[in-house]
């Protein structure tokens, strides 16, 4: 009866758009970035799969579909956002990402570290089609699960976004934030 390792409740939990919001949050930087926005952006279509040996997580890994951002709104800038200048930023971002060459972007978890309600997540991003380390800092509570990440476009071999000769561009780091429900 019981404690031998054959008794652990291996158990997969997949999440996606329905179980929470996956949301990236771009800055602006140059001479001229007050003129530019500070841009929320969701992303509509992805997926998680947890494993978890009991309670603690053992592996996980997201998939993205990068043609399914969306622009929700812009902060800053000269004027409000509109529904045309909302389509271009994200046909920019596609461009930027490489994402007709490379659909998705992937993480894989390659180690956890559980410390009470955090998680800290150590794995591989693949984006744009290089990979590189990638941090992802979690917060479980007994309602939901809360991620942080910060993704630099540097490190994927990614030129950000700029225009008026430079004066203003996207910002190398990108906040990636995911709050999702937690899995019962």
């Amino acid at each position: 009866m019981g404690g031998g390792s054959g008794d652990r409740l291996v158990t997969q939990w997949t999440l996606g758009p329905d179980s929470g919001e996956l949301v990236l949050h771009t800055g602006v930087t140059g001479s001229a970035s007050r003129m530019g926005h500070r841009l929320t952006i969701a992303v509509r279509s992805w997926h998680a799969v947890v494993d978890a040996d009991g309670e603690v997580p053992s592996a996980v890994e997201v998939t993205v579909d990068l043609d399914s951002l969306e622009v929700l709104r812009g902060e800053g800038g000269m004027t409000p956002l509109t529904g045309a200048e909302k389509a271009l930023i994200r046909t920019n971002a596609l461009k930027t990402l490489r994402a007709k060459k490379f659909p998705q972007a992937r993480f894989r978890s390659t180690s956890i570290e559980r410390s009470g309600s955090a998680v800290r997540l150590l794995g591989v991003l693949e984006l744009a089609g290089h990979s590189g380390e990638q941090t992802v800092e979690v917060e479980v509570s007994d309602e939901s699960v809360l991620g942080t990440a910060s993704v630099r476009h540097s490190d994927f071999g990614l030129k950000p976004y700029s225009m008026l000769m430079g004066a203003m561009k996207v910002a190398d780091e990108v906040a990636v934030s995911l709050a999702v429900a937690r899995p019962a």
